[in-house]
């Protein structure tokens, strides 16, 4: 990635930018009147994104415009009319069981790319990251934050759940009593704490944090392509194998790795 790759634009609609250079793609949300606040169009528009990704890209960032990263669901959602175009949410509610979850199913694809094995995605938050903000970020793989960030879960404060796949990551990251603490509390998480428990890799001022998330691309980029696929995969199915299957799981991925370079240099 240098200054001299040209910036590809692939989208741009309902609050979503998508650009490309070189290997690394920028996905912004471009609503900062609104504090980049969420809509079932949006997560539409964030789904196509991933799935207008070229393959030469291998780094992902996630970035939002303005002061806040996004403060969430926009609160439209919950009023009679809803969204121009869109059904209510509390029309919606009234509907049957097996409409209602493959709407939420349907949303939850803007929320499931981020974790692809062939890319590394990198969270770039500031501001509030609230609710769907917060589950958004907690999709990415890796999360550097400027040091004004507020996290917040506040959908079982409305009376709801996290439902944007942002539980497993959670617990993941900071476990179980304390996801369940910050959830059933809505309170804010700062940038020292979020640090402290490994929701965020790195906290840095917010001039400097466009900054750090290029440096973190250039270092992510300096290890092969495959490697790199093959150790994320390592990671990400830790946590479901036995100490022996991930023993076997690593075996395998070495053998994959030992012939691939073997091969290359033949």
């Amino acid at each position: 990635m240098t200054s001299l790759d040209p910036v590809l634009e692939v989208l741009d609609k309902d609050g979503v930018r998508l650009t490309v250079e070189d290997a690394v793609a920028t996905v912004t949300l471009t609503n900062p009147a609104k504090r980049n606040a969420q809509s079932p169009a949006l997560w539409r528009a964030l789904a196509e994104a991933g799935r207008s990704l070229p393959g030469s890209v291998r780094i992902v960032v996630l970035r939002g415009e303005g002061k806040s990263f996004s403060a969430g669901l926009d609160r439209q959602a919950f009023t009679p009319e809803g969204f121009d175009g869109e059904p209510s949410f509390l029309e919606m509610a009234r509907g049957s069981d097996a409409a209602l979850d493959a709407v939420i199913a349907e949303y939850q694809e803007a929320f499931t790319w981020w974790r692809r094995n062939d890319i590394v995605s990198i969270a770039a938050v500031q501001g509030h990251a609230i609710g769907a903000g917060f589950q958004l970020a907690l999709a990415c793989d890796l999360r550097v934050v400027a040091e004004d960030v507020q996290f917040a879960m506040r959908e079982t404060s409305l009376g709801l759940v996290p439902d944007l796949t942002g539980t497993h990551p959670l617990v993941a990251a900071v476990g179980y009593a304390r996801a369940l603490e910050i959830c059933a509390t809505g309170r804010f998480v700062h940038a020292d704490e979020a640090e402290r428990i490994g929701l965020a890799n790195l906290v840095v001022p917010a001039g400097d944090l466009d900054g750090a998330v290029r440096d973190l691309a250039v270092a992510l980029l300096a290890a092969p392509r495959d490697a790199v696929i093959e150790t994320k995969a390592l990671l990400r199915g830790a946590g479901e194998r036995g100490y022996e299957e991930q023993r076997t799981a690593e075996r395998a991925a070495q053998a994959r790795r030992l012939r691939d370079l073997a091969g290359q240099s033949d």
